[in-house]
């Protein structure tokens, strides 16, 4: 029984932060200066988590450069994320065989 009320402990202090802005805030309007603002942030989290692991997923750091520039290349060209992991992971390849 002590288990099930962690887990009840544990869901309210995980649950609670996150409701509560939006319960709070939700007539809040913001300007439009930072709500353009606050639409980027999603984007510069993933690329802070991302970048990281592109630049030690190789032993070579050339090979895990330039799969990452190959990547951001097939982003710009065709959004399929299919298409742009495994152009990713050939490009590192690939410079894995050369260096």
């Amino acid at each position: 029984m002590n288990l099930f009320y962690l887990i009840l402990g544990m869901t309210a202090v995980t649950y609670i932060p996150r409701a509560l802005p939006m319960v709070l805030l939700k007539e809040l309007n913001l300007p439009p200066f930072l709500n353009r603002f606050l639409e980027f942030i999603p984007y510069a989290a993933l690329g802070a988590l991302i970048f990281p692991g592109i630049l030690s997923s190789t032993g070579s750091l050339l090979s895990a450069i330039l799969g990452g520039i190959i990547a951001i290349i097939i982003a710009l060209i065709a959004p399929n994320l299919l298409l742009i992991v495994i152009g990713g992971i050939v490009g590192a390849f690939i410079g894995e065989l050369l260096i």
